[in-house]
């Protein structure tokens, strides 16, 4: 397929969802301004008045359009790294046009620089295209949950499609068939699409993987496979019935599997499954400071918010091409050939926690990935960004889920000899420790490029460089395997 040039709004570097380094610079926030759908899935229950549940489909307030264009204004005034804009329901939106349509005609006037995207099960969408790239809607994401009816229809029990309540695999077919001709319509015009897939064991765990293959080789940007979401207390078909969520084990093995051998073929990891009513960064939902009476009385200076906008953009960007710059002038060694090292000169493996690229700034708990290096008398060699599935701590004071997952960073962390990072607390050192992973917080705040020949003369003057993870784990026998 010949593609034109590319939607004006279509870019992944300011989009917290399409881009790995935005997620932690730029806000998005989602205006909830539609409630109607035009299908239903076994694993969607919607709320419009739920304060309590972090999951899509969950609202606080439903808006009108006037109101979401004053909560852009307000929550655009107060938090100047708002990147994004957009509408995913907590109903389809393209199932309410006219409101969804209206909220993008006043921010396209209103608030140029920001990035406006929509989600939607795809249902409407071939007959949306024109009026979503006339109002630069740049990002654009698609839930296919399968490409084969049969299984759709165990899925999805009914779509409402020209008037009519279509049930079965006739409903499926007819949903699969428009989803990818909007997928079809929206690359041509140079829109940058994800696709959502939802990970439902035995239903379509196997078949994602054929999913993967048919959106890529039509031209989605990004595929996200995120788990079921199945809680009996959320009132889901699924959550009733007894359907079972997905393990950790296996979200990361369909991933890995459709991410293919290179790794780099577009599978997202960072996914938060967002509220409807989102506000801020991934994972730090401030929805709370912005409800509709919080709104009205607030005051806004929108000239002043835009500039200061421009200024933190123009900052995030001078640290990205910093980072950029600096992985580019480290050797990143091959996927498959690995340089073993001599008794003469012993290679040091570190994990540097490091929002940045350049300082080793990141708490333990918080840390979602970690920089690997390779440090030898020659220099340090960037590795790889290691992911974990989940963070060692979930609140801003405390780690209540941190025993269940210290485990999994132990397990991503076992070829390491050392762990840089500005903060860690004294539980999960002494594991970290026993499991023959040093860590290390006595660098808080320096240059990772500074500190890591320091870390490995350190480490040869002490006789400590012949010690390898491994051996200092059979010494330990401390039970993590």
């Amino acid at each position: 397929m010949e593609l034109i040039s590319p939607s004006p709004g279509a870019s992944p570097a300011l989009h917290p969802c399409y881009s790995e380094q935005a997620h932690r610079h730029f806000a998005r926030l989602h205006l909830a301004v539609a409630p109607k759908c035009n299908i239903q899935c076994h694993y969607c229950n919607r709320k419009h008045d739920c304060a309590n549940e972090s999951r899509p489909g969950v609202v606080s307030e439903l808006l009108t359009p006037e109101q979401a264009v004053q909560k852009t204004l307000a929550v655009g005034s107060a938090i100047p790294h708002l990147a994004v804009v957009g509408i995913a329901g907590p109903g389809d939106p393209l199932a309410n046009p006219e409101a969804v349509f209206a909220v993008f005609r006043a921010l396209t006037e209103k608030a140029p620089d920001l990035t406006l995207c929509l989600s939607t099960n795809g249902l409407a969408l071939p007959d949306h295209i024109d009026e979503l790239c006339q109002h630069h809607v740049g990002h654009v994401t698609i839930t296919v949950n399968c490409v084969d009816p049969d299984i759709g229809a165990q899925i999805y029990p009914w779509i409402v499609w020209q008037g009519r309540r279509l049930r079965g695999r006739e409903a499926a077919e007819v949903l699969i068939t428009r989803q990818l001709q909007g997928l079809d319509l929206l690359v041509a015009r140079g829109v940058l699409v994800k696709i959502n897939s939802v990970l439902i064991p035995g239903v379509n765990d196997q078949h994602l993987v054929e999913v993967n293959r048919v959106v890529k080789a039509k031209g989605a940007f990004l595929h996200n496979i995120v788990p079921l979401i199945s809680r009996p207390e959320h009132g889901t078909h699924y959550g009733k019935i007894g359907q079972r969520e997905p393990t950790d084990a296996e979200l990361a093995a369909l991933r890995n599997v459709c991410a293919g051998e290179d790794g780099e073929t577009g599978v997202m990891n960072h996914c938060q499954q967002c509220r409807a009513d989102a506000v801020g960064l991934l994972g730090q939902d401030r929805g709370a400071e912005f409800t509709l009476e919080k709104v009205a009385a607030l005051s806004v200076d929108w000239q002043a918010a835009i500039a200061k906008r421009a200024a933190v953009r123009a900052a995030v960007e001078q640290r990205l091409a910093m980072q950029a710059r600096f992985l580019q002038s480290a050797t990143r060694p091959s996927r498959t050939v690995r340089r073993l090292p001599t008794p003469a000169m012993p290679t040091l493996r570190v994990a540097v926690g490091s929002t940045d690229g350049q300082t080793i700034n990141a708490h333990f708990g918080q840390v979602r990935e970690f920089l690997i290096y390779d440090v030898s008398p020659h220099g340090a060699q960037w590795v790889e960004r290691r992911s974990l599935n989940s963070r060692y701590c979930n609140g801003p004071t405390t780690c209540g889920d941190g025993n269940a997952t210290l485990p999994d960073a132990i397990q991503a962390l076992q070829d390491c000899a050392v762990l840089l990072c500005a903060r860690i607390g004294f539980e999960p050192w002494r594991p970290l420790e026993n499991a023959g992973i040093q860590p290390n917080s006595e660098h808080a705040m320096e240059s990772i490029t500074e500190v890591l020949p320091a870390v490995y003369q350190e480490w040869q003057k002490s006789g400590r460089l012949d010690f390898t993870p491994a051996s200092a784990r059979s010494r330990a026998q401390n039970g993590f395997t």
